[in-house]
């Protein structure tokens, strides 16, 4: 919001919330009615494809939206090195708001102008008036009123809003108040109906320029300079009529400066334009990909976890993976990303993060979960995380986690294959098994005598058994089979804190995979269940209370989180991913791979110091709260 939010703040249909695409319903009713019963000749082409054109709109924008956090997660080309946080992606995410609100004045233009209606497919005269028309009065207009935004009552009413964001992404072209694009609108239309009352409009010259005006929005707010120096040197009066992302970034983190639309001409003639504009552009050009200093390497997990991602949907990606009905609507593209994972064989950038002197990144594996369980794409996805490992260990990386089925070990033997293959490497590999059971065990409530371990026992779960049975704390189990593995693998003193029995459960359940819903139905009322799994239970009861899978609360000086790690609430990190950055904050030299555990009080204490704080129940509340909302 603006500082001092003006009159036409906000959008009419704000009340609407995800619904709001339904004000756009009865002119797309009508003017598909209209096209499919009407005779060859009677129908309005124009009419018709207003729908698909908003619908173009949205897919080149949000072309634009992941291409750019691809890129400025790699770092090469970066303009700005400031962070992207929350409250930027909710303060953007009505982007859409604007495309929604010129599909309903295209509809009544076509409505209550009679030369809007059957307009020609190409006019080329009609080209060449809105080209000049833009040019001259467009971009003129444009530069003063930008100016005029800028005067104190104006910007701190409506334009603040807009200038919130330090950072551009594409989006932020977009992120005005109502008000503001009212003002917008009627200056872009000024080509359109221009040529729409001379009758020189045509189909071709509305989309192109309509294109032009969001290619170039999409464009300038960039946070990398994709704009080649040879361009200007070429021709050099396109600097004049051409802008660049550094130069409207100046606008954003120096606000005085650089008010043109699209054409800097005007910040030359009215003295406006920033004097280290050329040097800015330069010195982004030149500017390399980043090494990172800790790789965190995730994989996809479910079919629509693609919209998830930070490259994906930004209003889902800050937000814990939550099932979402229109997103079936989105299934041939879910089919055909599917179809790709299986030929395409590289990691990919997903995210970078600042904590502290460390640079981190994030990796996706382009596989699924249910792929991890295939028993014949196994040595595809070992091979792709071995590759990327080589990647790593070849850009200078000191650590990198292995997070969700990426150390399974049924897989590579919780990361003991790569190192049996490379016993010289200089890359640290993490399993976060450590801090895993740190958290679990920091997560059961104050005097608990006796807990209930469930689910497929791993090196996790005989970690944490072991650590409670040394304390003082009875572990039950239910089946034979897995109280004898546990009992086999523990001293004569930890040995006699188990139990196996099936009557008078305890109130708090240590719970693994394999954890099934009639299993759940077997808990009291209000028991805590409290994960060591990588992938959450199922929520089969009401009456109980669930933990995140092992994760912390990440300190403020972790930057540029603006996005959640899959399921797990906001700032909130797997323990995985946190365990690589205490490994490099440290300078540990011990890997956790295969069967090796480090020193679980020390993995604690190292997580405590450097900021990370266990995620409470009242935390989780206050997050879910959010998010039904």
């Amino acid at each position: 919001m603006a500082s001092k939010p003006g009159f036409l703040t906000d959008w009419p249909w704000t009340f609407l919330g995800p619904y709001k695409y339904v004000v756009l319903a009865p002119f797309a009713i009508k003017a598909t009615y209209s096209y499919m019963t009407k005779g060859e000749g009677e129908r309005d082409l124009t009419e018709f494809l207003i729908l698909p054109f908003l619908i173009w709109r949205m897919v080149h924008d949000q072309i634009w939206i992941s291409f750019s956090r691809y890129r400025t997660a790699q770092g090469a080309n970066r303009i700005v090195d400031k962070s992207i946080e929350f409250d930027q992606v909710d303060r953007e995410r009505n982007w859409d708001d604007q495309i929604i609100f010129n599909g309903l004045l295209f509809y009544v233009i076509h409505t209550y102008i009679k030369q809007a209606r059957h307009l020609p497919l190409w006019r080329t005269d009609g080209v060449i008036l809105t080209a000049l028309l833009h040019v001259g009065p467009v971009e003129f207009l444009y530069y003063w009123l930008h100016r005029v935004l800028h005067h104190h009552f104006l910007y701190s009413r409506y334009h603040s809003h807009h200038h919130s964001s330090i950072v551009t992404e594409p989006i932020t072209s977009v992120t005005h108040p109502f008000g503001e694009h009212i003002a917008y609108f009627a200056l872009f239309a000024t080509p359109i109906l221009t040529t729409i009352c001379t009758r020189t409009a045509s189909l071709l010259s509305i989309f192109i320029y309509i294109t032009y005006i969001d290619f170039m929005n999409n464009m300038g707010h960039c946070n990398f300079e994709h704009i080649p120096k040879w361009l200007f040197s070429v021709f050099p009066p396109l600097k004049y009529i051409m802008y660049t992302p550094s130069f409207h970034s100046l606008h954003h983190t120096q606000f005085r400066t650089n008010y043109s639309l699209f054409m800097p001409f005007y910040d030359y003639v009215y003295g406006t334009m920033d004097q280290s504009s050329d040097s800015l552009h330069e010195k982004s050009l030149v500017r390399k990909e980043e090494s990172p200093d800790v790789v965190h390497l995730t994989h996809l997990t479910t079919p629509n976890s693609i919209y998830y991602l930070r490259l994906g949907f930004a209003y889902l990606a800050a937000e814990p993976h939550k099932s979402k009905w229109y997103l079936w609507l989105m299934s041939p593209i879910t089919l055909w990303s599917m179809a790709i994972t299986l030929i395409y064989g590289r990691t990919f950038i997903v995210e970078r993060n600042l904590f502290k002197r460390l640079k981190l990144q994030t990796w996706a594996v382009p596989k699924y979960t249910i792929q991890y369980y295939t028993q014949w794409q196994r040595e595809s996805i070992n091979k792709m995380i071995e590759d990327t490992i080589l990647e790593a260990e070849e850009k200078g990386v000191k650590v990198l986690s292995l997070g969700l089925l990426n150390q399974d070990e049924g897989l590579n033997g919780n990361g003991e294959l790569f190192l049996t293959k490379h016993p010289k490497l200089k890359v640290k590999l993490v399993d976060g098994s450590s801090l895993a059971v740190a958290i679990v065990i920091n997560s059961i409530p104050k005097g608990t005598t006796q807990v209930l371990l469930r689910g497929h026992l791993n090196k996790v779960s005989y970690s944490i058994a072991l650590a409670l049975c040394q304390d003082g704390v009875e572990v039950i189990t239910l089946r034979e089979d897995e109280y004898k593995k546990l009992k086999s693998s523990f001293n004569s003193n930890a040995a006699d804190k188990l139990g196996l029995s099936q009557k008078n459960l305890p109130k708090v359940w240590l719970i693994g995979d394999g954890l099934s819903d009639d299993d759940q139905l077997k808990a009291l009322k209000g028991t805590i269940f409290v994960p060591f799994s990588q992938f959450p239970p199922k929520k089969a009861r009401k009456d109980c209370v669930y933990h995140n899978t092992p994760s912390m609360l990440a300190p403020k000086h972790f930057e540029n989180v603006d996005s959640c790690e899959n399921w797990l609430p906001r700032r909130v990190m797997s323990a995985q991913r946190i365990a690589g950055i205490l490994h490099a904050m440290e300078g540990w030299s011990e890997r956790e791979c295969g069967n090796t555990m480090l020193d679980v009080e020390k993995m604690w204490q190292a997580s405590l110091e450097h900021g990370f704080r266990p995620l409470t129940v009242s935390t989780m509340l206050s997050e879910q709260k959010y998010i039904n909302t």
